[in-house]
């Protein structure tokens, strides 16, 4: 027997536990209502874990056996939407139910769920009844988005048009309840309900179709359901109006008047007639035709093409023979009912000026010589018309730009005359284009053409592109060598044109220019014939001369400047310190010597130019680093410190000399220091004798520390031994004072030399010639006077030391 709580459970709705008493009370007081049926009824699409109702409360079972008693739930002929929470005893959803999904069918409104409750110990079954009540989920839809009706403009009001009707998968008041059409003035719809309550539409013609007026109508067609809030969906209806022939072509005026002149050529336009209909297709195409009112004349003198209206002429029109033409043109549809309109055209034939004017050119010259005299007749000009009257007057002229001019000889008659002299160089031809015109209304006219050609002179003399050309031609260039084309221009032409280059003859220093260089008298290519050296040449003036091949030739000149540009071809050269090819220089120095006193002086020469010849010093070895330092600029050696009895008694310096060049080129020379202990120097007939230096100095000095256990008595005498050594004896007379010695000597064997200065003054303290390697002094010297040694054989009596071997000595 079916059994359903549900109308009580509503009432007790507010009540759960009353609930729960009188659902109890019906289980225990009837066993028969153990296989009974409880029913529920949720809405669709309620959210995952939504508590439908407490199964155990309703079924009068105790919540805490549940899980002992083993109760699940079982559903029938479904997937598992719901679950039994043991604990608890609620019934709660375990998926999303969609009505739509679970009951497609809309024939029936009830939508059940059957469930199976089950528990053992004892065993019980219950059965259980879900319904699921509809909401308003879902929009109602048409099953095409766009409708397409075709209507004919002359269908009648009130025609009634089927369209495709809206869906919607809910049911009741949640499914479609009308439809709305948008706003228009000739369509309207009525709502049809069919016996399953679905709603249809038709599309109602309230006022007729005029496709001229509008020939596509956009409609929009909304369902509309019975939810809240209303869901909607829409259609496009799109109304294509078809056509009828309800148009009669229709011209742009009724009467046309032309004007056309006589002699007009065949096939000219005269008029284009231009009908319009409304209608389309068919029934818009439009022929056209004369009416039968059009004399055969008239038709036999013009066609008229029947798909576009144009009227040519047919055959020749004379104005004396037919001066006026009327035409009747008929214009008519191809609807299957044609209608036409129709128009007359009148055609005025007008006297026209229908005779070009002619030209005829006689003792036409040409070509003629540039240099042409002014005035000179070169063409006799006649022009002529065959009209008459104004018709027949003929005007003849030429460009104002060209350097010609027409004179009139008699009656229709004219001369060309040159009005300017010519130049083909400018222009080497003219065309010369005569233009005649009558006066007849509208004036015809007629052109011809000559062409004036000139014929060259030499006139024009070749054209260097400068005056003055400047060439760089670096040393040691190689015999034969491109130096530079030197190209001159003459516009003349062919003989007149052809230039001849050849170098002006200039000497210098008894060389002529030819010996030095050479020119292709063909291209002007300008060559070395030597090899130049910067340091005996430095540069080079001469003239080129470009002269044409013309009657008298005619010629040019152009200054050429040769530049020797130096190069780094010269090693710098040490003359001072001077020394012998591949030895050293050993100078001495005394071991006393200050810091900043100057050592040594290097100084090298270098024949090139510019940054070629700028010279720079640079130690490439020093011995002790911190004792010299050598100025990079002008070779001096000075000592930065003074010397220290650690310091080693022999210093070697190598000096290198380094031009700027590129590539740099160098020289290097090496200074081998020897330091002494200061001592006097003696004077013997005045002949600077080597001083004496005591070994043993210093080995006492080293001893005296080391021992420390040598006497007083014995450290007195040899203090006093060295005082007696280093004493200076008396110079002799005329001999100068000295406190160090007086001049500096070289180790190196010094050559029996002469002196050489600029200075008259030093030149008078010296002998002019040494004797072994010592200087023999006249008088007094001051102290840091300097000379120089060169050495120059005797036999020679040369007395130039430009190219002898130097050597700078400073006396201290």
């Amino acid at each position: 027997k079916y059994f359903s709580p549900f109308p009580i459970l509503t009432k007790l709705k507010r009540h759960p536990r009353a609930r729960y008493v009188v659902l109890l009370i019906f289980l225990c007081a009837a066993p028969e209502i153990t296989h009974a049926v409880t029913h529920y009824s949720i809405p669709e699409e309620m959210e995952r874990g939504s508590v439908v109702s407490n199964l155990a409360a309703d079924l009068g079972l105790d919540v805490s056996s549940l899980v002992k008693r083993k109760m699940r739930l079982d559903v029938i002929a479904n997937k598992k939407f719901l679950d039994i929470n043991k604990e608890t005893g609620e019934l709660y959803i375990v998926e999303k139910i969609d009505r739509e999904y679970l009951c497609p069918s809309k024939t029936t409104i009830s939508c059940f769920l059957k469930l199976e409750a089950t528990i053992e110990n004892p065993l019980r079954m219950f059965n259980i009844e879900l319904e699921i009540l509809d909401i308003n989920d879902n929009a109602p839809h048409f099953r095409r988005d766009t409708m397409r009706l075709d209507i004919s403009e002359s269908t009648a009001s009130g025609e009634r048009f089927s369209l495709t009707n809206a869906v919607d998968p809910d049911i009741g008041s949640n499914s479609i309840k009308t439809y709305h059409l948008s706003e228009n003035e000739h369509f309207a719809i009525e709502i049809q309900t069919g016996r399953d309550g679905s709603k249809f539409t038709d599309l109602v013609l309230k006022r007729p179709l005029d496709r001229e007026d509008l020939a596509v109508h956009h409609l929009i067609l909304t369902a509309v359901d019975g939810g809240v809030p209303a869901r909607t969906g829409t259609a496009s209806i799109i109304v294509r109006v078809l056509d009828t022939n309800d148009n009669a072509p229709v011209f742009e005026r009724e009467k046309y008047t032309v004007e056309l002149g006589e002699n007009s050529p065949i096939g000219d336009l005269v008029l284009k007639l231009n009908a319009t209909d409304l209608d389309e297709g068919s029934n818009s195409e439009v022929e056209y035709s004369f009416s039968l009112y059009t004399s055969e004349k008239t038709q036999a003198t013009f066609n008229l093409n029947p798909s576009n209206g144009e009227i040519r002429v047919k055959e020749m029109i004379n104005y004396e023979d037919f001066r006026i033409y009327d035409m009747e043109v008929i214009a008519k549809d191809k609807g299957a009912h044609p209608l036409s309109g129709q128009c007359k055209v009148t055609i005025l034939v007008t006297d026209m000026n229908d005779n070009h004017p002619e030209i005829s050119i006689k003792s036409f010259q040409s070509p003629i010589k540039e240099d042409v005299a002014v005035d000179t007749v070169l063409a006799v000009i006649s022009v002529s018309d065959k009209d008459s009257g104004d018709n027949g007057v003929v005007d003849i002229n030429i460009s104002n730009a060209l350097p010609f001019a027409l004179k009139q000889s008699s009656d229709n008659h004219y001369e060309l005359l040159v009005s300017e002299s010519l130049d083909r160089e400018k222009v080497p031809e003219y065309e010369i284009t005569f233009t005649v015109r009558d006066r007849g209304s509208p004036p015809l006219s007629d052109n011809e053409t000559i062409t004036l050609e000139l014929l060259d002179v030499n006139d024009n003399a070749p054209r260097f592109p400068q005056p003055f050309h400047t060439i760089n031609v670096p040393e040691n260039n190689a015999p034969g060598a491109l130096l530079s084309s030197l190209t001159a221009f003459d516009p003349d032409l062919h003989e007149n044109q052809y230039l001849v280059y050849f170098i002006v003859e200039k000497e210098v220093a008894n060389t002529s220019m030819s010996m030095l260089f050479s020119i292709n008298p063909e291209n002007g290519n300008l060559y070395a014939l030597k090899t130049f050296d910067y340091e005996i040449e430095k540069e080079f003036l001469f003239n080129i001369e470009a002269r044409d091949s013309g009657v008298p030739a005619l010629s040019s000149n152009m200054t050429v400047r040769i530049i020797i540009v130096d190069q780094n071809d010269n090693a710098p050269v040490i003359v001072s310190p001077w020394r012998a090819h591949g030895s050293v220089v050993e100078e001495r120095i005394p071991r006393s010597t200050d810091k900043g006193s100057l050592v040594s002086k290097v100084i090298a020469i270098d024949t090139d130019s510019l940054q070629n010849s700028r010279i720079t010093y640079q130690f490439l070895q020093n011995t002790d680093a911190t004792l010299f330092s050598l100025d990079q600029y002008n070779g001096e050696i000075r000592t930065t410190r003074m010397f220290s009895y650690r310091d080693a008694r022999h210093q070697r310096l190598v000096v290198i000399a380094k031009d700027n060049g590129d590539p740099a080129l160098s020289a290097t020379v090496t200074i081998k220091l020897s330091t002494v202990e200061t001592a006097l120097k003696s004077y013997s007939d005045l002949i600077e004798e080597p001083l004496e230096y005591d070994i043993f100095s210093d080995l006492n000095l080293y001893l005296v520390i080391g021992l420390g256990s040598v006497s007083f008595l014995l450290l007195i005498t040899i203090l006093v031994t060295i005082v007696l050594k280093c004493q200076k004896p008396k110079p002799s007379k005329g001999a100068p004072p000295c406190r160090n010695s007086v001049i500096s000597e070289r180790n190196s064997t010094i050559a029996d030399s002469t002196l050489v200065s600029n200075d008259a003054y030093w030149y008078s303290l010296f002998l002019a010639e040494t004797r072994k390697g010592k200087l023999v002094v006249r008088q007094p010297v001051p102290k840091g006077a300097r000379y120089v040694v060169s050495s120059i054989p005797r036999s020679t009596g040369v007395t130039d030391t430009s190219d002898s071997a130097a050597s700078t000595l400073q006396v201290r």
